[in-house]
This record gives structure tokens, C-alpha cells and sequence, in this order.
């Protein structure tokens, strides 16, 4: 059984982005996966610091909620990040769990997130789609970079208020469906 860990980058607890998230793993798991969801809201993620003590040790010498976090991403099939866009750019902890990724990027870690399957999700006021092309890019590449797949991404325009995208069926439709997609598309399997 595939393994999909969400984690929802935004403060707002029941937010658009977590109702977003949620709506993906939803989909994974009426497809057959076992789902769980990380809100970053609800733990402390410090920045990385460049020390470098994880390409040395295979551990991270800060000791906070993203110890808790790099096993889930380890022992995880595909993985969903979903956050709102804040000029341009992902949330302050969406932005702090990618840069504590550089804990993947030495040849000791690697191989752990390697070929992993990710889904992006991004949330966010404006009307306009191509306005998260800088974050959506962004995400992409800090993916690719670690030799993750990009699976599928989904973005959510037009949503400001808390909950607002409950008003948007198809975009919860196409969220559920691509969550459908991860586990039941040809390589989804297995």
C-alpha cells in the first residue's frame, strides 16, 4: 500500500490550503494509499543554518518538529506540499521545510528522497493563475533539484478568506481527482 504525506504550509489552521491538501490525500485514499497530514502550523521549524552537520552525521543537529518530519518524508511513497502564496513566494514555514531539505542534498541522504513522487498545491487571493508561476517554479525546481518526480501540481486562485475555496466544487473535484491520479495513473501502482 503507497504512502502519501501531505504537509499544509500555512498558518491558518483549516485554511484553503489544508482544505486543499486534504481534498488531494481524500482522493489518495479512496484510490487504496494510507494518507497523513502535517500541518506546519502546528510545529516550530527553525531555518537552516548551512552547517552542514547533516552531510557529515546523517542527522540534523537542530532539534525541532522537522526531526519528526524527515522520517515521515523517508518512509513516504509520494509527497503533497501545499501552501499559500505570500508575495510570490510560499509561507514562512513552507519556506523553512524547503530549506531544511538541504538535509537530502549530500550523497549520504540522497538516495532517501530520491525518485520520490511529489504533488504541488498552492493557494492564493489573486484571480490571475499566472501569478504563482515565480512560486510554482520555484517548488519545481527545488524539487527536481533533489531528484524528486513531479507528479502533478494544482493551484487555487481566487481564494482570500478562510474556507473560501469551499465555494469552488471543481477545483475540490479536480484536487480529489488528482489525489485519485497519484495512486491509480500507470507507475501509481504497487
Amino acid at each position: 500500500m503507497k504512502k502519501v504525506l501531505g504537509i499544509a504550509g500555512s498558518p491558518r489552521k483549516g485554511g484553503n490550503t489544508h482544505i486543499l491538501v486534504s481534498q488531494i490525500l481524500k482522493g489518495a485514499r479512496e484510490a487504496g494509499a494510507r494518507t497523513e497530514l502535517i500541518s506546519l502550523s502546528n510545529l516550530r521549524i527553525k531555518e537552516c543554518d548551512g552547517c552542514y552537520t547533516c552531510w557529515e552525521t546523517e542527522v540534523c543537529r537542530i532539534n525541532d518538529g522537522m526531526k519528526r518530519i524527515y522520517k515521515k518524508l523517508i518512509d513516504s511513497d509520494r509527497i503533497v506540499l501545499g501552501t499559500p502564496m505570500y508575495w510570490f513566494g510560499p509561507s514562512v514555514s513552507m519556506k523553512a521545510l524547503i530549506d531544511r531539505l538541504l538535509y537530502f542534498d549530500c550523497s549520504k541522504n540522497k538516495d532517501k528522497i530520491k525518485g520520490k513522487e511529489v504533488v504541488l498545491a498552492i493557494a492564493f487571493a489573486g484571480e490571475d493563475p499566472n501569478t504563482a508561476n515565480p512560486l510554482l517554479r520555484m517548488m519545481e525546481m527545488s524539487a527536481r533539484y533533489l531528484g524528486m518526480k513531479l507528479k502533478g501540481k494544482i493551484l487555487a486562485p481566487g481564494v482570500p478568506e478562510k474556507g473560501a475555496i469551499k465555494k469552488k466544487k471543481r477545483k475540490l473535484k479536480e484536487a480529489f481527482n488528482l489525489g485519485r491520479s497519484i495512486i491509480l495513473s500507470p507507475g501509481g501502482r504497487g
